[in-house]
């Protein structure tokens, strides 16, 4: 029987960029009472030896005022330490009020003059972001995952939660306020306090802030100590729901607004997001151009006239849509003065499409990732969007030009021993869009004509019609598309096990297992499995022959949302066995069994009226506790979670 890695699943209010997956991986990996040195890595130790590193996605970090506003409109003001991301009742009373203490300088990304706002800090920045009866819930974050580590014993200086300005671009977060050589200490401090290496989690875009970091930590340590140091200071890295070649719905946010669920309009949560460092960070590239070095422009004398962004290979060229399932964004230009194309920056491409537009007629022209992500696109939009030559110096200074990393380019597998990479799949998820003029002024001046969603293995617009293009085999987490969520693939071995297990307690019967599957690094693996209707699966790919002293997995989770993730009970009880796996000094395998799952809390037995009695009477029974309401919540286990967890070394 194949056994599996874990993952983490993260959530944020925010509608659809939030990136709690950090947060999860840190949880599950404070959970673990010990470390074996099973298949990854060579750490074994004490429960106690183990610490959980939390990295929340985008707006997944509370924000709080650094400053006094006066807000002459409203009887609320802003004082020193008041919620500013999230507080819902002030956002109502004062938007505009509101607005001053969330928008940055679009250049060069200070805060607005009459206030400035500060991430918090602890476990409390990321659980709620609106604390409060009604709010709480509808803002909660990791606070549900805590309440699962709490459960299982976990101690308290064992989560460390690292919060960021999730505003800022990466290497300001540096600049202003030193994050990474604080989370380089973090890390570092939980190795001496605890005696063991600790667990990353990170969510969303907080995958992309680990990364960074990985880089910028080659700059601070000699090359021959880097990896003894990642090997020292990180058992195991999880990866929920992140956004390896970025999210199409980064452009949607950057042409016409997201609201993330808040009363905002749209124009407004445009005119918010593009103030922002961060706003480029998930925008989507090909897989096949790589940014040019900072250090080979250094040596090689390169000066600025002769930069390009990125080399790409000959299947950027060959493939259509830079490999992605369909062009990212196609926007109909204003009309063509007579005799002239004003255009003045545009790729040759463009320039082509243009020569053929009758004057008077408005031209649609299509962009792929490629060419959103090296500012072709904003080029050829500049005259007709004052915001797009903002984003056009933006994406040089803070991406193109940054000397740490262009974040912008595929990211190969980093020399952790053990990487868990999660995320949900086939639900309804933005690729693709329609634009074109709406007559308003900015910020309301593009509207989306037609959107184009992948879906199971289908592209269709937003009447349902069918569309063409390269659909993958499934469909993303309705926020991440499938082709970006699944590039952690191309970390896999040449041999793959794979398992399929439905997701809700199961004896076994039912569980698919593929061993020694081959794998191409730039092909997607397929696996030869049935599928029963109306039931949702997890999907195991573990290395089968990995690196020597590494270990990669990849788990799939059907109908799980990017948002929800963090919330799936189904998520963390694999998070929680594998980690009991990995610490469990008898593991005699890499991966835990997937051979059955039983329920590990009271809160797994539940009352089968079909038989008048409680559903899995191995393992549980019925007993009443006043307060009892109904049946199911008087079943409870027969025995304790550490009895039953036996099972799965």
């Amino acid at each position: 029987m194949v056994r599996t890695s874990s993952a983490l699943p993260i959530t944020v209010l925010p509608r659809r960029f939030v990136s709690i997956s950090v947060v999860v991986i840190l949880i599950l990996l404070l959970i673990l009472p010990k470390a074996s040195a099973n298949g990854g890595g060579e750490f074994s130790g004490e429960y106690s030896k183990l610490s959980g590193i939390i990295i929340p996605g985008f707006a997944s970090t509370r924000l709080r005022a650094w400053s006094i506003l006066d807000c002459p409109y409203s009887p609320l003001d802003f004082n020193p330490l008041d919620l500013v991301w999230l507080d819902t009742t002030k956002l109502l009373s004062a938007v505009n009020c509101w607005l001053k203490c969330m928008i940055l300088d679009p250049y060069n990304q200070t805060d607005h003059p009459e206030c400035k706002s500060r991430p918090d800090s602890g476990l409390s920045a990321i659980t709620e972001l609106d604390p409060g009866y009604i709010t709480g819930p509808l803002s909660s974050i990791w606070k549900e995952w805590i309440k699962w580590c709490i459960e299982f014993g976990i101690e308290a200086n064992a989560i460390i939660a690292v919060p960021y300005d999730w505003r800022l671009s990466p290497s300001k977060l540096e600049e202003r306020d030193l994050y990474f050589h604080k989370l380089k200490l973090t890390l570092e401090t939980a190795l001496k306090l605890h005696g063991g290496p600790s667990l990353v989690f990170a969510h969303s875009l907080g995958n992309n802030v680990f990364r960074y970091f990985l880089e910028w930590l080659k700059l601070e340590i000699a090359p021959k100590q880097y990896v003894q140091w990642l090997d020292e200071h990180i058992h195991a890295y999880f990866a929920v729901g992140s956004p390896f070649l970025g999210a199409a719905e980064t452009i949607k946010a950057t042409l016409s607004g997201l609201t993330f669920g808040l009363p905002v309009s749209e124009g407004t949560a445009r005119l918010m997001v593009n103030s922002f460092g961060s706003s480029l960070w998930m925008m989507p590239f090909s897989k096949h151009c790589i940014g040019d070095s900072t250090y080979w422009k250094h040596f090689s004398g390169n000066t600025r006239n002769g930069h390009h962004a990125y080399q790409c290979d000959a299947q950027e060229f060959q493939l259509n849509f830079s490999g992605w399932p369909t062009n990212i964004v196609n926007v109909e230009i204003p009309l063509v003065h007579a005799g002239l194309v004003s255009y003045p920056s545009i790729s040759e491409e463009s320039e082509t499409n243009l020569s053929t537009v009758k004057c008077g007629h408005p031209s649609q022209l299509s962009f792929s990732a490629r060419e959103v992500s090296d500012g072709a696109f904003f080029k050829s939009i500049q005259d007709y969007d004052p915001e797009s030559k903002r984003l056009l110096y933006l994406l040089d200074k803070s991406y193109h030009s940054d000397p740490v990393l262009n974040p912008l380019s595929p990211w190969e597998r980093p020399p952790i021993k053990n990487i868990f990479c999660i995320y949900g799949i086939d639900l309804k998820t933005e690729v693709g869009y329609y634009y074109a003029p709406s007559g308003k002024p900015y910020p309301d001046n593009w509207i989306i004509t037609d959107v184009i969603y992948e879906i199971e293995g289908s592209l269709l617009s937003r009447s349902g019609s069918q569309v063409e293009g390269n659909p993958g085999r499934a469909s993303g987490d309705e926020t991440v598309p499938y082709h970006s969520l699944s590039w952690c693939k191309s970390w896999l071995g040449p041999k793959v096990n794979i398992t399929r297990a439905p997701q809700s307690e199961h004896d076994g019967s039912n569980v698919q297992v593929e061993l020694n599957v081959g794998h191409h690094h730039d092909a997607d693996i397929v696996p030869n499995m049935t599928r029963i209707p109306r039931v949702k699966y997890i999907t195991y790919y573990e290395d089968s022959e990995s690196i020597p002293g590494r270990r990669t997995a990849v788990w799939e989770l059907d109908k799980t949302n990017h948002r929800n993730i963090v919330r799936s009970p189904i998520l963390m009880r694999e998070l929680w066995l594998q980690m009991w796996h990995d610490i469990h000094p008898d593991a005699t395998s890499k991966f835990v069994t997937k051979a059955k799952r039983g329920p590990l809390r009271d809160k797994d037995c539940y009352w089968e009226y079909g038989k008048a009695r409680c559903a899995w009477p191995e393992h549980c029974e019925y007993r009443y506790v006043f307060g009892d309401i109904h049946l199911g919540q008087s079943c409870r286990l027969k025995n304790s979670s550490a009895d039953l967890l036996l099972h799965y070394v």
